[in-house]
């Protein structure tokens, strides 16, 4: 098997024959061959192959050849050579929602960071988005939508992908027969699938409560809990967090706190606005949890409460953006730490929270500890990205972990999220680390794909 970069040309010629130039023939062990299979995603042809004089690694497609196997466009691209094959692409599609009003704008919020990882991966890999209605399951075949050189979208018919990145936005999409249909279509050939959907907090918890490698690290949890577990949990770490298990955000939250001389207290986020209310008897704010929530409290998660480190009287938490590289191992990609706003339930931006450097954060906490806390943070994070595939049925390739890190410097994860925002990036200390998530993320694909590992010689 033999992997080189490759500048792919266009012949007007209607035959199928493909040129290749003498140093790419014999990178590719070509020589001597009359006939060859080529590949394009799901789709191979046959194809006569000759060759033509010039220097560097050069291919020559004819317009038979082009149609048949729907190559997209020119330019550089993997060639992947195994005995009488050989393979373009990768052919990478990023699954997502499209907005019909805006040409501009097909993917709404999302278009952004489509664009950067298309553009990023263009000269590697055929990179295209598509929604659920792009796809022909008939015919095999994807409508995608690519980039132009000039930076706008235009459609072309390729087929089916040789990897999928999910993004698409919506949990209660995910959840429709549809999508569960459309996932399954993709594993039954063969094609790998990654962030098969979004993470409940339930169901994390439910998936380490026996992995001891994570339950070092995970906070007591109790899903769906009883007015007497509350109250239990109360007493016992004097204050807990009330999550929705399938929220975002930190819309829905409840920081539950009990000082035995004052009573009960709930923090709460309500319009633009924090809440603090005192109750003298635990029945008195369980009514008032239950008449904002009727019967669904069920849908919620309670979670020990973690004393910790402060900036300014605000606590801090940390997002670690993990990725899968090329090798298939877990890696932070990018970290952010998160102060809370003054009187905010949760660290979230929208709700007063500021954005920092880990360093900054950890700085003012642990003083010239700060390198052997987040050193040590890492590993951690590693370590429950691995737990949490372990535990997880499907594929996973990108993880957002909710750390936190206690005044004693252990650590602590609150939750973990398969489609993790990327807010943290928009930080001008961590731009770079957004550029590194981009490129980790097109290096699974090219691991998933087996393109990878080749000549990075420019055509």
């Amino acid at each position: 098997m033999s992997l080189t970069l490759c500048n792919v040309h266009f012949s007007r010629q209607a035959d199928r024959v493909v040129y290749l130039t003498p140093p790419l023939s014999k990178t590719l062990k070509l020589a001597g061959k009359n006939t060859v299979r080529f590949k394009l995603g799901q789709e191979v042809i046959a194809a006569a192959v000759k060759t033509i004089k010039r220097q560097g690694h050069h291919m020559y497609v004819s317009a038979g050849v082009r149609q048949s196997i729907r190559i997209p466009k020119t330019g550089n691209v993997y060639l992947l050579s195994t005995g009488n094959e050989v393979q373009l692409g990768p052919l990478i599609g990023i699954l997502t929602d499209s907005d019909l009003k805006s040409s501009s704008s097909p993917f709404g919020s999302r278009t952004g960071f489509i664009r950067q990882l298309i553009r990023l991966g263009e000269k590697k890999a055929y990179f295209f988005a598509f929604t659920p209605r792009d796809i022909n399951w008939q015919k095999e075949t994807v409508n995608g939508h690519f980039l132009n050189a000039q930076g706008g979208w235009y459609r072309k018919t390729v087929p089916l992908p040789d990897v999928v990145y999910n993004r698409l936005p919506s949990r209660r999409a995910e959840t429709s027969l549809s999508i569960a249909s459309l996932r399954e279509r993709f594993v039954r050939r063969k094609i790998p699938f990654f962030n098969w959907s979004f993470l409940n907090k339930s169901d994390v918890y439910k998936m380490l409560d026996q992995d001891v490698e994570a339950l070092k690290h995970l906070p007591e949890s109790v899903s769906g809990p009883s007015a007497k577990k509350i109250k239990e949990m109360l007493e016992k770490h004097h204050f807990v967090y009330l999550k929705p298990t399938g929220g975002s955000l930190g819309i829905g939250i409840y920081r539950l706190t009990y000082h035995p001389k004052r009573g009960y207290f709930a923090r709460y986020r309500s319009g633009n606005s924090n809440v603090l209310l005192r109750f003298s008897k635990f029945q008195n704010l369980i009514r008032m949890l239950q008449s904002r929530h009727g019967g669904r409290l069920g849908s919620y998660v309670a979670q020990q409460g973690i004393r910790l480190i402060e900036i300014d009287n605000c606590p801090i938490d940390f997002r670690f953006h993990m990725h899968k590289n090329g090798r298939n191992e877990w890696v932070p990609a990018g970290i952010g730490a998160k102060k809370a706003g003054r009187g905010s339930v949760t660290t979230h931006i929208k709700n007063g929270g500021s954005l920092l450097t880990p360093e900054q954060a950890l700085n003012r906490a642990f003083g010239n500890r700060a390198a052997e806390v987040l050193e040590k943070a890492k590993r951690v994070a590693v370590r429950l990205s691995e737990a949490i595939e372990r535990n997880y049925p499907h594929r996973l390739g990108e993880l957002g972990l909710d750390i936190g890190i206690d005044k004693d410097g252990e650590v602590w994860m609150f939750e973990a999220n398969a489609k993790p925002g990327r807010s943290i990036f928009k930080h001008p200390a961590l731009k770079s680390q957004g550029r590194a998530s981009l490129e980790l993320i097109l290096e699974h694909c090219l691991y998933l794909s087996r393109f990878q590992g080749g000549s990075n010689d420019e055509a």
